[in-house]
């Protein structure tokens, strides 16, 4: 029987690369059933990512290791850190390439952009829920304009083997899909959750002691 979360429990959103964590993030959730998961990723939550990754990343001229080669490494070295400026939201649908969320400026409470980020499928873990981030994706700002995000390293990561095939496949078979909810501006780009606002009661989550766990 699956196991669905009360809102306001906190668990771990990873992503899952050759048997490795490659990312994880302690959230809340805020529902929960056998059509959606959404999930609640704020400001001073624990995540943790690949140490060389992270330098990688933010260099302004990124040189060495990228991601892929990173991720066949064995094992992963992970470094925790607190997550900062953003508070998002995750939703999840079973059985899709994709993930919606909604972007919030913290600090000034104010809306920053829908966001589409193309994934594996989720599934459920010991601790909480497991996918892959595939580098691609759509950022929508408030007027519904949108543009796609991350293209050259996407295509690296085909180039490089770390995205397989049969991703890419289901990638393409999401885009329109993903393409004509920002168009009908369809639920969750509908307006509904702009207002939305965390229960303050729910705290700031911490990863669970088995976080690293596959």
């Amino acid at each position: 029987m699956t196991k669905y979360y009360p809102a306001g429990e906190s668990c771990v959103f990873r992503g899952i690369v050759n048997n490795h964590v490659w990312l994880a993030q302690s959230v809340v959730v805020v529902k929960d059933d056998k059509k959606e998961t959404i999930l609640l990723l704020s400001p001073g939550a624990e995540c943790a990512i690949p140490r060389e990754y992270w330098g990688w990343r933010k260099s302004n001229n990124p040189v060495g290791a990228g991601r892929w080669e990173v991720a066949r490494r064995d094992p992963l070295l992970l470094n925790e850190f607190i997550w900062k400026t953003n508070r998002v939201l995750y939703f999840l649908e079973p059985e899709k390439f994709y993930a919606c969320c909604v972007f919030w400026h913290h600090a000034q409470d104010t809306f920053n952009c829908y966001y589409i980020n193309f994934q594996l499928p989720f599934w459920r873990s010991q601790s909480g829920f497991d996918t892959l981030d595939l580098d691609l994706d759509i950022v929508i700002d408030d007027n519904y304009k949108w543009k796609w995000k991350d293209v050259d390293e996407f295509q690296a990561g085909i180039r490089e083997g770390g995205i397989k095939p049969e991703w890419v496949r289901g990638i393409e078979n999401s885009k329109a899909e993903a393409v004509q909810r920002i168009a009908h501006r369809r639920y969750p780009f509908d307006g509904s959750w702009i207002d939305w606002r965390p229960d303050p009661a729910w705290g700031i989550p911490k990863l669970p002691a088995n976080w690293h766990n596959v």
